[in-house]
């Protein structure tokens, strides 16, 4: 609390009117922004600062009697926080030869120094974790000399670095220099100074990238610095903007005569409209899977799609390699096991030909940057290394491919510090590549989009090293000519990591860095060559960075992106679904003024008919009002114009994915309501629009139409022909078919914009401690994320700390599961420090806490009252998943529910396990799971202590799964083995500056308990695998032991 008066009183002064106590008065105006970020951070404020200054200091000379430390004081005779032009301090030093006298400034027998001395600024900060965390920012920004000045009652640390000039230039008597020479120290101090300010601006980009409040957050960087990243630039005024405040910029030496369309910015009306945003449901498979970035999806058989790769998923978040199936429709997902995976990855690109899907490039790690192209069989769920021929096709990553026809054309990328502009296409066929040489090809960028219509190439955005692009690019690949496009309307602004998606007509650009305007949907009609913005409701904080788009029939799904923020965690978006039909009615439905006579019939077409019902003129149909009798009466008069009761239409299951069909492609469907059934769902209820309603009036009731005959036969896929081309009066004639009738629509279902479950709960808590009379500070306790354990939400144990929530938790935690959509709420503790490790789960509303929780296609089932889950050793379950077991034995000393016995059995085919366990609760639960997945005829439980339970002599491979060590059971785990040897995986913590040490260590103590029981084994380590970070600077680790019989060993038998 101290902390935080101290900072309000000094935010306080800060923007106070009165100067400071500085010489100057005020703060020194280029580094605002940067003083504005820091003190915006709840952990910190800023004491003192000085952007960087040129000086001449005239300081008292020293008495002989004074003490050596005293500072000698004295006063500026010239002081400038920008370059100095040369002459203006010659004019101040040197004063006879242009007529001026020497400033009073300048005392007698005072000494004159030069100066230069750059950013300094005292930062106080809220503890020490706070502080290391900022210095250390500071200093791999280049601010070397930076550290922690005090840390007994107040932390303060100072931002400082070594970029600084001292030169005497004599005394006031005499001046040892000449008019040149002190033009020349100015020219030095000018560059000094630019250095500064360039160092200073990478600092500020530094802290908008972690996740400082500024203009910016840090998009799509990898952990520990791993990506490359936007910068915040400093324009020539030295004041700090944001990439999305620099006005539009044609890259030089582009296009030249060949360039017919040059962007233009706000080149028309500007178009807003709205369209809604739904997530999609994800089931099978956790969601957490599909939080990722960098990763790549293709769509497969129009219905699925495959994802490959990226950054983040379950667990540590970390590059993959997991190769996922999602069904678009179902929401069902699936995890594909394929033989001879690639090397994680993230930064590629993945395309589909036929059956096959083609991997391109992208990143393994930092030094690792690949040009390899690999193809997985779709049908055989098989992965393949393709050797190519043709031209050299050089290592990137964040490039873009297409695929036309049976070829591959890739653009662009970036290979270490180089941005490549190349234009390459891969033949699948012949498996060459070409490179396609241009002179005016777009210049050099990456984590730009592109997307292929026809013969055409799309080219948008993307980052060129130095600046963001806004620059829109075809390519015709029948001409081999590049042509920049020129566009009417409210154009994207310049980003990189966006997305590209073509639908029918419309090429669309969506999400991307910078994340501001983030909720918006630039639509670009290629026929008109006019932009569109479609506000995307129901985004809230997502961050569609690095996100993956397809289409898949008539919507779109969005899988991924995200970003990294220093102060606030890693965030990833989850899968969502636009309707496009949605999208098209509204771009085709509005158009600008001057060209609305070209749409006439379009519009006329689709408003000039009401279906009525053909067959029933009784006045109620199963309850409700029939349309001939009664919607007319039920009409009112609103300010000129009509307004219509809700209706719908109510048609026959069997026909109503057509009925929908037409009514999306009119602009009939109601969007805002929902659809619904009646009668045990024999009839679909679609709501119909307002302007669908007010078209009664007008139509000719008189007319008559015939059935279009027997419409099962008709697929989908027909419909969707059939439908291009239908006038809207056939169109009415084919719903009339189908027996549909406009009724009142007594439910009216509304679709309310989904608020986020953090939202809705931040706001209903809110609202409880405001009656209770409780300090609003409390909801800062409020969880941003949690974890989930079948139907239960677990909040996690940071949260909810103060004991003041128990005096309210039989209104709190009811209110905290309604909000989350949960009927079982619990709250995390620390696992128990005992040798079982029990669960300390809370349960804070159901009635136990027995849960199912799917991973990996495998069922565990538990109580988490009794027992804990890991959902940090799910990388490790998975590779104990992928080894081939088939034949072995497996030994599992410290077996829980089955984390690792599961996926032996299961998913590595393992012949027979033992599994060791001495927790009552965890057996329990582990007998449950193997019968549940049908494992339990090649596992034998075995309870109590491993030591005196387990095995001997019968394993091909033991698990030692404990942490923080597994030493206790080392000998029991070699004595498990066969003769012949076998492998061990054992687990433990180690200092991440220990490593190897903790290998060796291991390695040789595994040696010599063989040793001791007689086993003449060759022990070598056959590979470390990093799990976690269990702790700061302590990783959980697994080593592979592998023992074997030595050679001589062998030859004597």
């Amino acid at each position: 609390m101290e902390f935080q008066k101290r900072k309000t009183a000094a935010l306080a002064a800060i923007n106070s009117p009165a100067p400071d106590k500085s010489p100057k008065g005020d703060i020194d105006a280029p580094i605002i922004p940067l003083l504005t970020a820091i003190n915006s951070h709840p952990s910190y404020f800023t004491t003192s600062s000085c952007s960087g200054r040129i000086s001449v200091l005239s300081q008292p000379n020293p008495s002989p009697s004074a003490p050596k430390k005293k500072a000698r004081g004295g006063s500026w005779i010239f002081v400038s926080h920008d370059p100095v032009h040369p002459s203006s301090l010659s004019t101040t030093l040197f004063p006879d030869s242009a007529g001026l006298t020497r400033p009073e400034t300048i005392e007698n027998q005072s000494s004159l120094v030069f100066r230069f001395e750059p950013l300094i600024i005292a930062v106080e900060c809220e503890n020490l974790e706070a502080a290391q965390s900022l210095v250390s920012l500071a200093i791999t920004s280049g601010f070397r000399e930076s550290g922690i000045t005090s840390a007994s009652k107040r932390m303060i640390i100072a931002i400082r670095c070594s970029i600084r000039m001292e030169v005497p230039l004599g005394d006031t008597q005499k001046l040892m220099v000449s008019r040149e020479y002190v033009e020349y120290l100015v020219e030095v101090a000018n560059e000094k100074m630019g250095a500064n300010r360039k160092r200073t601006d990478f600092f500020f980009s530094k802290l908008i990238d972690s996740g400082f409040p500024g203009h910016e957050i840090r998009v799509n960087g990898e952990m520990n610095g791993n990506g490359e990243e936007t910068r915040v630039e400093a324009g020539s005024d030295g004041f700090f903007r944001s990439s999305t405040e620099s006005d539009a910029v044609v890259l030089e030496g582009e296009l030249e005569s060949e360039s017919r369309y040059i962007h233009e910015p706000d080149n028309g009306p500007l178009e807003v409209f709205d369209i809604d945003l739904s997530i999609v449901k994800v089931v099978g498979e956790p969601v957490e899977r599909l939080f990722l970035w960098g990763h790549s999806a293709c769509t497969l058989n129009q219905k699925k799609i495959i994802i490959f790769g990226g950054f983040g998923g379950i667990g540590r978040h970390e590059r993959k390699n997991d190769l996922l199936i999602l069904d678009s429709e179902s929401g069902i997902m699936d995890i594909i096991t394929a033989a001879g995976a690639p090397s994680p990855r993230l930064g590629h690109t993945a395309s589909i030909v036929g059956d096959y899907m083609f991997v391109i490039g992208g990143r393994a790690d930092p030094m690792n940057i690949l040009n390899e192209v690999w193809v997985l069989n779709t049908v055989k769920a098989e992965w393949k290394l393709l050797q190519c021929t043709g031209s050299l096709f050089p290592p990137r990553h964040r490039h873009t491919a297409v695929v036309v026809g049976s070829k591959i054309y890739v653009f662009g990328g970036i290979h270490n510090d180089e941005v490549l502009s190349s234009l390459y296409v891969l033949d699948t066929h012949t498996s060459e590549w070409s490179e396609i040489e241009s002179h005016v090809a777009p210049g050099p960028r990456h984590s730009h989009s592109m997307d292929a219509k026809g013969s055409k190439l799309y080219i948008f955005g993307g980052y060129n090293g130095e600046k963001l692009l806004e620059d829109l690019h075809s390519f015709d690949i029948k001409t081999g000519v590049w042509t920049r496009l020129k566009t009417n309307g409210q154009s994207p602004n310049a980003r990189f990591s966006h997305s590209m998606f073509i639908y029918s007509n419309y090429l669309c650009i969506f999400g991307g860095c910078p994340v501001s305007g983030h909720h918006k949907l630039f639509v670009l009609d290629l026929q008109t060559e006019s932009w569109k913005n479609v506000v995307v409701k129901s985004i809230e904080e997502a961050l569609f960075v690095r996100s993956t788009v397809n289409v898949v029939g008539d919507d779109l799904i969005i899988i991924g992106g995200g970003a990294a923020c220093y102060a606030f965690g890693t965030k990833f978006s989850e899968p969502v679904n636009i309707n496009l039909l949605q999208l098209v009615s509204l771009c085709d439905n509005t158009e600008p003024t001057s060209i609305e006579e070209k749409h006439v019939d379009q519009m006329e077409r689709k408003n000039c008919a009401l279906l009525y019902s053909q067959s029933r003129t009784e006045p109620f149909v199963n309850g409700c009002v029939n349309l001939d009798s009664e919607f007319k009466k039920e009409r009112i008069t609103c300010g000129g114009g009509v307004a219509a009761i809700p209706s719908i239409l109510r048609i026959q299951k069997q026909y109503a994915k057509l009925g929908k069909d037409i009514l999306k492609i009119f602009g009939w469907l109601d969007l805002e309501r929902k659809v619904y059934s009646q009668e045990d769902g024999m009839y679909i209820c679609l709501p119909v629009t307002e302007n669908f309603c007010s078209l009664l009036d007008n139509h000719d009731l008189t007319d008559k139409c015939e059935p279009l005959g027997d419409l099962q036969s008709l697929k989908p896929s027909a419909w969707q022909i059939l439908l291009n081309d239908m006038s809207s009066s056939a169109a009415l004639n084919l719903l009339i078919s189908c027996g549909a009738t406009k009724i009142v629509d007594e439910v009216v279902k509304i679709k309310k914009t989904a608020d986020s479950p953090f939202k809705v709960m931040k706001e209903a808590v809110a609202s409880l401690l405001n009656s209770h009379g409780l300090p609003a500070e409390l909801i800062e306790q409020l969880p941003s994320r949690w974890e989930r354990l079948g139907d239960i939400i677990v909040l996690p144990i940071t949260s909810f700390k103060d004991p003041v929530w128990e005096s309210i938790g039989e209104e709190l935690w009811p209110l905290v599961a309604q909000s989350l959509g949960t009927q079982r709420l619990a709250h995390q503790g620390r696992i128990a420090p005992t040798g079982t490790r029990d669960s300390k789960l809370e349960i804070l509303v159901g009635d136990n806490g027995w849960v199912d929780h799917r991973e990996n296609g495998i069922l565990y089932s538990f109580d988490a009252t009794k027992c804990m889950f890991s959902w940090g050793n799910l990388s490790e379950k998975l590779r104990m998943a992928h080894l081939d077991c088939t034949d072995q034995v497996v030994v599992d000393l410290f077996a829980g529910i089955g984390y690792f016995v599961l996926p032996f059995l299961v998913r590595a085919s393992a012949k027979f396990v033992y599994a060791c366990e001495w927790n009552p609760h965890a057996v329990e639960a582990l007998r449950r799971n193997l019968i549940a997945n049908s494992v339990a005829d090649r596992c034998v439980v075995l309870e109590g202590d491993n030591r005196v339970t387990a095995p001997k002599g019968v394993a091909d491979r033991v698990c030692l799964g404990l942490i923080p060590s597994s030493e206790c059971s080392w000998v029991t785990a070699v004595r498990a083995l066969r003769d012949e040897g076998g492998m061990l995986h054992i687990h433990g913590n180690v200092k991440d500056t220990e490593e190897d040490l903790w290998a060796n260590n291991v390695r040789q103590s595994i040696s010599d308990i063989a040793k001791s029981e007689g086993r003449l084994w060759e022990v070598s380590v056959n590979h470390v695998e990093r799990v976690k970070w269990y702790a700061p600077h302590i990783r959980h680790l697994v080593i592979d032991i592998s023992c074997k019989l030595k050679q001589e060993t062998k030859i004597d038998a």
